[in-house]
C-alpha cells in the first residue's frame, strides 16, 4: 500500500485488487516531491499482472485525481477498458480532466453524491508555436478523449462537447463542473453510490453477469457441461452463451469465466507534456 497504493483482498467471496488513481497523472517528466501523483510506470504493470492472474476475479479502482498527463491517462485508460477481468470504478473526491476517461474506462462506474468532476478543452504547459498545425494537433488529442469517453460511457458525442466548450460556468476558464447527481444524469457515470455499491455490484458480475442480458447460467453448469456431463442447458453450452450474448468468453481452468470487452487503441501523440 505505501509503495503502489494498491491491494488485494482474498476474505470475501471473491479475490478483489484494489486500485487507487490519486493527485496528478504523472506523465514522462517528474513531478516536484512535494506533490501526489500516479506514475503510469507502477499502475501499467499491476494492470497486465491482474489480467493474467489466476487468483484476481475482479478489479475496483478508487479515484481522488485533478488530472494530469493526457496520454499517460488514457493508456491507463484503454488498459482497463479492454481487460477480460471485471472492474469497477468509484469517483471519490474529484475525478477531473483526464481522471474523466479513467472513470469510464470500468465496466461499471460509481459516484458519490458530494464527488465532482471536470469536464474541459486540453491545455499545454510545453512549447507553443503558433502555426495552425500546433492548433490542429491539440483537436486531434481533443478528439481522441471524445471518442474515448462517449464510446464508454452513455453520454452523447454532441452533449459531451457542449459542456467541454461551455464558456459561462468556470471564471478562468473553459469547460463544466458535473457535481455526482449531475454525472449520472448526463450519463458520463453509470450510478450514484458508494463503496459497498461499487463491491456489491462487482460481486453480482462475478455470479451472475452484468445485468445486459447474460443468461444467469451458474459457473458450476458450464464446468459440468466441459466435462461431458448434462446440465439441461445445452448440449453445446459454450455456444449457446455465445449466440445469446453475442459477445466472446474464455473459461479459465473451467471454474472462473468473465466476459471480454471491446477493445480500445491509442495513438502516441509528440509532445511530452499535454495535460487535461
Amino acid at each position: 500500500i505505501k509503495e503502489l497504493g494498491s491491494l488485494s483482498t482474498f476474505g470475501g467471496k471473491h479475490k478483489i485488487h484494489c486500485l487507487t488513481i490519486i493527485g496528478e497523472i504523472e506523465g514522462h517528466n517528474v513531478l516536484p516531491e512535494q506533490n501526489k501523483t500516479t506514475k503510469y510506470e507502477h499502475v501499467i504493470p499491476q494492470l497486465v499482472a491482474i489480467e493474467e492472474s489466476d487468483e484476481i476475479d475482479g478489479l475496483i479502482m478508487i479515484l481522488n485525481t485533478v488530472g494530469g498527463d493526457i496520454e499517460a491517462g488514457l493508456a491507463i485508460a484503454e488498459l482497463i477498458s479492454g481487460m477480460k477481468t471485471p472492474s469497477v470504478s468509484l469517483v471519490l473526491g474529484g475525478g477531473h480532466s483526464i481522471g474523466v476517461p479513467l472513470a469510464v474506462a470500468a465496466d461499471k462506474s460509481f459516484i458519490v453524491p458530494s464527488a465532482t468532476m471536470t469536464v474541459h478543452p486540453v491545455r499545454t504547459n510545453g512549447l507553443v508555436i503558433g502555426v495552425p498545425q500546433m492548433l490542429e494537433y491539440f483537436l486531434q488529442m481533443q478528439e481522441r478523449i471524445v471518442s474515448f469517453v462517449c464510446s464508454n460511457s452513455k453520454i452523447d458525442d454532441k452533449t459531451f462537447r457542449r459542456i467541454m466548450l461551455e464558456t459561462g460556468e468556470l471564471v478562468t476558464d473553459v469547460g463544466t463542473i458535473l457535481g455526482g447527481k449531475d454525472a449520472v444524469e448526463y450519463g458520463l457515470i453509470d450510478r450514484i453510490g458508494s463503496l459497498s455499491d461499487a463491491l456489491e455490484e462487482l460481486d453480482k458480475y462475478l455470479q451472475n453477469g452484468w445485468e445486459l442480458g447474460i443468461p444467469k447460467i451458474h459457473k458450476d453448469k458450464l464446468s459440468k457441461a466441459l466435462k461431458g456431463k448434462s446440465t439441461g442447458i445445452s448440449k453445446d453450452p459454450i455456444k449457446e452463451v455465445e449466440s445469446r450474448q453475442k459477445i466472446s468468453y474464455s473459461m479459465k481452468g473451467n471454474k472462473n469465466w468473465t466476459f471480454n470487452k471491446r477493445r480500445g487503441t491509442s495513438k502516441k501523440g509528440y509532445f511530452n507534456n499535454i495535460f487535461c
